[in-house]
């Protein structure tokens, strides 16, 4: 793999930074784990060696992304779950598409083309990957939830239909034209049960409150 950071410092603003430990059940696991606040914090690994978010660390990742730049028009708990199903919780997994010739990054599966557009033809600039030094920076959980949010998001009114939640999660992992194929429905299933699961874990309300005064002073909200 192009890409491999050894700490969440590696890979974050430390203003995000600030914001995962601000979160009580972040802290709590992080601190459960050996780690200290000011000091680097070591991402997680699978029994081979590769670097995956937990699912308390997803929802902060995508509570945060939703609430600072897509309040009132995403559900984090989707956006967390469909992290989870794209690309089993792993940072730096890559899967080339040998149709399209793209190869998707990330947490969340995004291709640079894809984040690209979004930023060219939609204003997601928030974060400039246009030049192919900054391509790598869609390894950075933040940033890669930030432009997979932003194609959900479009997903449900492309084309000028309004979607369904289902046809969204069935095409993001699947493409467009298989979104409503019967070899999708698998897709829909998973992402049920694993919604279901971070719904379990932790209740709307706690993420709603999340540091608001932190997210209202980041210098990254947009």
């Amino acid at each position: 793999m192009p890409v491999s950071f050894k700490y969440w410092d590696d890979c974050l603003d430390p203003d995000d930074m600030r914001l995962m430990w601000a979160d009580p059940h972040v802290s709590k696991e992080w601190t459960d784990a050996g780690e200290e606040q000011g000091q680097k914090v070591h991402l997680s690994r699978d029994p081979d060696g590769e670097a995956y978010l937990t699912q308390t660390e997803i929802m902060v990742v995508a509570a945060i992304t939703v609430q600072r730049h897509f309040k009132s028009q995403l559900d984090p708990y989707m956006i967390g779950a469909l992290a989870e199903i794209a690309s089993g919780k792993r940072l730096f997994v890559d899967n080339y598409d040998r149709k399209t010739k793209e190869t998707k990054m990330g947490i969340m599966q995004v291709t640079p083309e894809v984040a690209q557009w979004l930023g060219r033809e939609l204003g997601y600039k928030n974060y400039d990957i246009e030049l192919e030094d900054n391509i790598d920076l869609l390894y950075w959980p933040f940033i890669n939830v930030y432009f997979g949010a932003a194609y959900a998001k479009w997903l449900f009114s492309c084309d000028e239909k309004e979607r369904t939640e289902e046809f969204v999660v069935r095409a993001y992992k699947g493409g467009k034209k298989k979104a409503t194929h019967k070899s999708s429905a698998p897709i829909f299933e998973r992402y049920l049960y694993v919604k279901e699961t971070l719904l379990s874990m932790r209740q709307p309300d706690s993420l709603n409150e999340l540091a608001p005064d932190l997210l209202e002073n980041s210098s990254t909200a947009g």
